[in-house]
């Protein structure tokens, strides 16, 4: 009996190896050759992209598991999106039964510049809220993408993303290779409702929360809302992150509030608007001594500033051009001097204005700051220190406050660079 049993189940191993090499010759046979099948995609992809492309090579197997491999993808352009090896599984089971799911796609080695993204004419494919509910795609997994900013930062992740129906990550994981402290972020759904906690690690803290989706009953508009709450995430740690440099550091903790609106992925991300309110312990203004500026009026300033409290709003807008970022109700104190004021960050420039205040809060002196965030030029009212120095000499003490604030008055009325006081040349002449 056991003899029987082992025959009829060799045979049928036999018949079931038959039954898949004879499956692999058809579609052998069917499928075409390396070269063909490049010329294919090449085609296939200038048409869904609206430019020309070119491919090093492609190569597809079908044993030990169907895959189709692409080598060196760029696209004709200044300067190109480049994909160093992209790596197609179908599911073997659904393509015999004449439907097109892939298992898993494998990116390597990929660099996506935001501007020449922004070049392409894609044609409309596949919505978040298609009717169609199978899926396409069940797993993405990425390595060495490099995203380059419209200011010109290279930032490279690592990251998978496992799908459900209508393009719904189930769970998704962005990472940062190679950053101490990491910078991890993680969206895992609940359930199958429209809504994703996250976890992210980033600068030795946490900005824990949620995010939701909503959709039109007629498909045509979506609204992204979220909440992180940032706690201890060390500020320059976090920034330098990403490729990019601090002006303050300390612990910051707060409330981020996230929204976006868009009938597509690509217009949600493109809009997307943070707005948070923050405070940061222990911070310190890098690179600016305070107190060397005032005594020095202007002509030095290199070191750093400690502050015994940092406060305010911040809230990012992406746009078609990029992020800007602004700053309201921003006040911090540092020793007897204590600064308020709002500016804004767009594509490396500054623009902010405020007031310091002296003496607690009995000397106040305007001020501007513009320009580039590498080299940014201060001015004050050019009235301030002339009648700063005419209260000293005609009433020492309080006399130097109402001179000042009447400076102060003077100076905003005759603003200009041509007014600027001459410390304040001199030092950006020096610059």
């Amino acid at each position: 009996m056991v003899k029987a049993w082992k025959k009829w189940a060799v045979r049928v191993g036999i018949a079931c190896v038959a039954v898949l090499c004879t499956a692999a010759f058809a579609l052998a046979w069917w499928l075409p050759t390396n070269e063909e099948l490049a010329l294919r995609l090449t085609a296939e992809v200038e048409q869904a992209l609206g430019v020309k492309v070119s491919i090093g090579s492609v190569h597809w197997t079908l044993l030990p598991q169907p895959a189709i491999t692409v080598n060196d993808f760029r696209t004709q352009q200044t300067p190109p999106i480049v994909v160093g090896k992209l790596s197609v599984y179908p599911s073997l089971p659904r393509l015999v039964h004449g439907e097109l799911v892939v298992e898993h796609i494998d990116v390597d080695d990929a660099t996506i510049p935001r501007n020449t993204l922004r070049a392409l004419h894609v044609k409309p494919g596949i919505s978040m809220h298609s009717a169609d509910a199978s899926v396409l795609l069940e797993h993405l997994v990425f390595r060495n993408l490099t995203w380059i900013s419209y200011s010109g930062v290279a930032t490279s992740f690592d990251g998978e993303i496992d799908f459900d129906l209508h393009w719904r990550p189930r769970r998704a994981e962005l990472r940062r290779p190679g950053i101490t402290p990491r910078f991890t972020l993680t969206l895992a759904r609940e359930a199958d409702a429209d809504r994703w906690q996250t976890q992210i690690f980033v600068g030795g803290g946490t900005a824990h929360g949620y995010i939701a989706l909503k959709t039109a009953e007629d498909g045509t508009a979506m609204h992204l809302t979220g909440e992180l709450a940032p706690r201890d995430v060390e500020v320059e740690s976090a920034i330098s992150a990403f490729n990019r440099r601090s002006p303050i550091s300390g612990k910051g903790t707060g409330q981020t509030v996230v929204s976006a609106n868009g009938a597509s992925l690509g217009e949600l991300t493109r809009s997307l608007h943070t707005h948070t309110t923050f405070t940061v312990n222990q911070a310190t203004v890098l690179r600016f001594d305070l107190d060397k500026a005032i005594s020095t009026r202007g002509k030095e300033h290199d070191g750093h500033t400690p502050l015994q409290e940092l406060t305010g709003q911040l809230d990012t807008q992406n746009g078609p051009e990029g992020m800007r970022v602004t700053g309201t109700n921003i006040r911090a104190r540092a020793g007897k001097f204590t600064a308020t004021g709002q500016g804004t960050l767009y594509h490396g420039q500054i623009e902010a204005s405020g007031n310091f205040d002296l003496v607690e809060g009995a000397l106040g002196v305007p001020f501007n700051l513009s320009g580039s965030v590498h080299k940014p030029k201060i001015t004050v009212p050019p009235g301030f220190f002339a009648g700063a120095a005419i209260g000293t000499v005609v009433l020492p003490g309080i006399g130097t406050v109402i001179g000042a604030r009447i400076g102060g008055a003077l100076g905003k009325l005759f603003k200009g660079d041509a007014q600027q006081h001459p410390a304040t040349k001199n030092n950006a002449a020096q610059k």
